[in-house]
């Protein structure tokens, strides 16, 4: 165990913590948001009335909310192949 590995260990580390603490919050409010679309197309068939399938302020919101939660997993990811890249040099 070098210098090299243990800097690797502990930056992938803080890669996964630092990339889950930027998703979590993003991921959370747009899974509301879609159970909230869910629910207001539930009520448009029940009620009868179309739908449009227009841009809407939160499915705007929606795709930015999934995109910041995606930049955040892929830091995760990048301090999971960082802490992967520790084992394997040697």
């Amino acid at each position: 165990m070098g210098p090299i590995n243990l800097a690797l260990w502990v930056g992938g580390a803080l890669l996964v913590w630092f990339g889950y603490q930027r998703a979590r919050g993003p991921w959370a409010r747009y899974q509301e948001l879609r159970a909230q679309d869910e629910n207001i197309a539930r009520y448009e068939r029940w009620r009868g009335g179309l739908r449009d399938d227009g841009q809407t302020g939160a499915s705007v919101a929606m795709a930015v909310l999934r995109r910041q939660a995606q930049t955040g997993m892929a830091i995760a990811i990048a301090g999971v192949v960082a802490i992967v890249a520790g084992f394997v040099i040697r």
